[in-house]
């Protein structure tokens, strides 16, 4: 059974609250690199992304971080920008923080070139995390039982979030 944890309206409003956050954070920015992973996560950066467009004046690339989710591993991650990133802000976005996994193996990329700062932004944390990796700006905290799963739809103008 599906319990809707986030609609719409309120998903627009913690994308809108997000911005404003991460704009706080790179106050000294002058351009950000914002890095979804493959899927709802690539999705969600470019919606942070154009949060960000209207209230800020900051240089924007998205790029998307492509790797397995059930199998994370370091040969098999890839970014769709071949620009290199050292020395750049740097932002990468999933949808929802589980375990840290899938964070913590799409954090690798950006250590091993050297970025000056990588900060992380989910919609919905999980709380269940295995691996040292935390959130530095998310939509909402949830404290459930491993057997749940979240599904997060990001359809033009039919966000929301379910429990299953």
């Amino acid at each position: 059974m599906k319990e809707e944890i986030l609609n719409h309206d309120q998903i627009t409003h913690i994308l809108r609250r997000m911005a404003f956050q991460i704009l706080e954070s790179n106050a000294n920015e002058t351009h950000i690199t914002i890095a979804g992973i493959d899927g709802s996560g690539y999705i969600l950066a470019q919606k942070i992304a154009a949060e960000l467009t209207k209230v800020s004046d900051l240089k924007l690339k998205v790029i998307k971080v492509s790797l397995d989710k059930k199998a994370p591993t370091a040969e098999k991650i890839t970014l769709d920008s071949e620009d290199r990133l050292s020395g750049e802000s740097v932002l990468l976005v999933d949808d929802v923080l589980n375990s840290g996994a899938t964070l913590m193996y799409g954090c690798l990329p950006f250590l091993k070139q050297g970025v000056r700062k990588l900060k992380t932004a989910v919609l919905v944390n999980r709380n269940h995390k295995r691996y040292p990796v935390k959130a530095d700006f998310k939509g909402i905290s949830l404290s459930t039982s491993t057997q749940t799963h979240v599904e997060v739809s990001l359809e033009e103008n039919a966000y929301s979030a379910y429990l299953e």
